[in-house]
């Protein structure tokens, strides 16, 4: 399967390199683009759990790296929660 990094800037402009096993991500974010915080995580949960059942379909089971991205993601966007307004910036993709 192909997969793919994402980089991102969190509302603190720390960045990070997201995993994903599928390209399913790039239907759901596109490169230099802001997200609100909670459309950011909402996407990632539904990208990163069809990329997980695209590795169960074709392996017999889940892809445990995609599943702890976006365990990663949902611990990170919490620590945001309280301040106006959050975005996340989709950076680019690297292959």
């Amino acid at each position: 399967m192909p997969e793919v990094r994402f980089q991102i800037t969190w509302p603190d402009n720390s960045q990070d390199s997201c995993y994903s096993p599928s390209l399913i991500v790039k239907e759901y974010f596109a490169p230099d683009t802001e997200y609100d915080l909670v459309d950011f995580v909402e996407r990632s949960r539904t990208a990163l759990n069809i990329a997980s059942d695209r590795v169960k379909a074709k392996y017999g089971f889940p892809c445990g790296l995609a599943l702890g991205q976006l365990q990663e993601i949902e611990v990170k966007a919490a620590k945001f929660s309280e301040i106006a307004h959050p975005k996340v910036k989709v950076i680019k993709f690297n292959n």
